[in-house]
């Protein structure tokens, strides 16, 4: 299992999670991500992360909110091919477009 960053942290990128990573398993290119990626090879699963995120965008990949399944993909995407996760990200949420509350 993984730790998965969903879609609250597009265009937010609040960096307290790579500050408590004790892996440094947190990615991203300033100037071309628009979100922050975990590496699913190098998390080990602390959930240090899960608690300091201001947006709760981070969720163990089991517990994935329904409605933001497919940043899972993206998240693991990144890690084979950044241009293509990039691209995903901008299909699920466009440039401008307001982020989506969660469902309760």
């Amino acid at each position: 299992m993984t730790y998965i960053i969903a879609e609250p942290c597009v265009d937010v990128k609040d960096t307290a999670c790579v500050d408590v990573c004790p892996v440094d398993c947190i990615y991203q290119e300033e100037d071309k991500d628009r979100t922050l990626y975990i590496h699913p090879e190098e998390c080990i699963d602390c959930a240090a992360c899960e608690p300091v995120c201001p947006v709760a965008a981070i969720f163990a990949e089991a517990d994935v909110p329904a409605q933001w399944k497919p940043w899972t993909e993206v998240n693991y995407l990144y890690f084979k091919d950044k241009e293509g996760a990039r691209a995903r990200v901008n299909q699920l949420r466009p440039v401008g477009t307001p982020p989506v509350q969660p469902v309760h």
